[in-house]
């Protein structure tokens, strides 16, 4: 089995901008690229497929509003309880995307 090193400066940025975003609210992938300037979309993917089980990894989605592939419905609780706006069974990215502190 391969050890999981500590997350890098990068993982550990993008760590805790997935911590701050609130309740019911969603950021893309890309979304939380653009919004620290650097890497982009598969590079958050890693950083939360590898690390992001201690935060709310629910709330980071495709740019279409689907959840992670094989978390579906356990992203769909989780919005459901949060009360994120939902399009069918995809966050409505219209209504519940964050655009972080910088809003």
């Amino acid at each position: 089995m391969e050890r999981v090193s500590d997350p890098t400066p990068f993982a550990e940025r993008v760590l805790d901008l997935v911590e701050r975003i609130p309740p019911g609210r969603v950021m893309s992938y890309g979304d939380i690229a653009e919004y620290l300037a650097e890497g982009g979309p598969r590079q958050v993917g890693r950083v939360m497929s590898t690390w992001g089980g201690g935060v709310p990894w629910w709330r980071v989605v495709h740019a279409d509003g689907t959840p992670p592939p094989g978390h579906e419905s356990r992203c769909l609780v989780r919005w459901r309880d949060e009360g994120t706006p939902l399009r069918g069974d995809r966050a409505d990215m219209r209504h519940a995307r964050w655009q972080g502190d910088h809003q």
